[in-house]
């Protein structure tokens, strides 16, 4: 799943350790969801979104995701 969180990141200074810390997780699970390798929960997704006052929708693009 293809992410904004890299280039928010980099938009507010943040180094990957920063933003695991603010988000309670760790630099490895940023940098992979970074990578795509990593699919993030819904609660994590949730905090990330919510740090950078944005919607999941506005930094998680689903529209790889297969629809039911």
């Amino acid at each position: 799943m293809k992410t904004k969180i890299k280039e928010l990141r980099k938009q507010y200074k943040l180094s990957q350790e920063e933003l695991a810390l603010a988000v309670g997780t760790t630099r490895q699970t940023i940098t992979s969801i970074e990578c795509g390798k990593y699919t993030s929960s819904l609660v994590l997704a949730y905090k990330i979104a919510k740090y950078f006052n944005l919607s999941i929708e506005e930094v998680f693009d689903f529209s790889e995701v297969e629809e039911i």
